[in-house]
């Protein structure tokens, strides 16, 4: 009667320290660390693919780990910033959820997740809704059987956090009066006029390139997204860049450097550091570098800007502008009070009779 094999083990080869795993009697692979925790994990991949089925999986077969694993190896990388999905994946989701199997996803499963990660709602609800769009992706590309239903947490209210005429002069007046500051003056206006996102203001140069936007001070255009970058949900249109701005964008073409928003004539990877100091200077509490944004949608709708030309030009859906911003038009609800001045002066002839007698 043949002897039979052992089942994969890990074995760690002294000459090198390196930790190997044997099956199948003599075959051995590399998982290529030094760290026992680090070979235990590969062991674990290598067992899981190894009893996988051949065909797709069935919500029961199917792990959250291996879910997730898939969606960041194949569809991670197509998205602007897989970084974020990947920390969402190894910090959040595959340590408190990787062993389950699909089946036993469900309401119960995400209020309990929701208490031990012990986070922010709105933080809870994306990292949940990374792990519904995995599995979504895993059941379309034909891995999984059947398609599972993520429970997520209500969606927090939007923040209404805008800017005043005074407390944005107030920010510009600090950030231009530090030194080391100077360039978020840069970041600050440009969203103050044009409400573009973060990434996409860093990356703005003064020529066409493949990394980032670039502004045609010539033409007067700003295009948001770099040359062959597809778009995405963030919307990032081209658009005329305002007059004002216009002047500003000329003078500082003419300092050589090809970044708009630069430190010594390098690329600015983020304004954190100059952001909080120019807060603290202007005596500015609970503002984000987002509000900048929303700071701009916001004047423009309070100024009269029509919401479709608004849509356009900040890269919002209407549905965005009508619940979040909507209230801020002077036009909204100007029907409702139309209605009740029309119910006021159907009133008025009975008290104008009586008035006379």
């Amino acid at each position: 009667m043949p002897q039979r094999s052992k089942p994969a083990r890990l074995w760690r080869k002294p000459s090198t320290g390196i930790w190997y795993i044997r099956y199948e009697g003599k075959r051995q692979l590399s998982t290529r660390t030094r760290e026992r925790h680090e070979a235990e994990a590969v062991l674990a991949r290598f067992i899981a693919e190894r009893h996988l089925p051949a065909g797709p999986s069935t919500p029961d077969q199917m792990t959250v780990a291996r879910a997730l694993e898939l969606y960041c190896e194949y569809h991670a990388p197509t998205v602007k910033h897989p970084a974020g999905i990947a920390s969402i994946v190894v910090n959040a989701l595959v340590p408190l959820l990787g062993p389950l199997s699909l089946s036993t996803v469900n309401g119960a499963t995400s209020r309990l997740y929701a208490k031990r990660r012990n986070r922010a709602p709105g933080t809870v609800r994306k990292e949940l809704g990374t792990l519904a769009a995995a599995i979504n992706y895993c059941h379309t590309e034909g891995y999984l059987t059947a398609p599972v239903k993520v429970k997520l947490p209500p969606k927090t209210p939007p923040r209404d956090r805008w800017l005043t005429r005074r407390e944005a002069a107030r920010l510009l007046r600090a950030a231009y009066r530090n030194p080391r500051a100077r360039h978020v003056a840069r970041f600050i206006l440009i969203a103050l006029y044009t409400g573009t996102r973060t990434s996409a203001i860093l990356g703005l140069q003064f020529m066409p390139n493949t990394r980032g936007g670039h502004v045609d001070t010539e033409r007067g255009i700003m295009h948001r997204r770099g040359v062959g970058v597809a778009e995405t949900k963030k919307r990032t249109p081209p658009i005329p860049v305002p007059r004002a701005l216009l002047a500003h964008l000329r003078r500082w073409e003419r300092d050589g450097s090809r970044f708009v928003v630069h430190v010594r004539g390098n690329r600015c990877g983020h304004v954190n550091t100059a952001w909080t100091a120019a807060l603290k200077a202007s005596g500015i509490a609970h503002c984000t570098r987002h509000d900048l944004r929303h700071t701009a949608i916001t004047w423009a709708l309070q100024a009269g800007m029509d919401r479709w030309a608004a849509s356009g030009f900040f890269g919002v859906s209407l549905d965005i502008l009508e619940s979040v911003y909507g209230h801020h038009d002077p036009r909204h609800m100007r029907r409702a009070l139309a209605a009740l001045d029309l119910r006021k002066s159907a009133r008025s002839p009975t008290r104008g009779r009586c008035s006379n007698r």
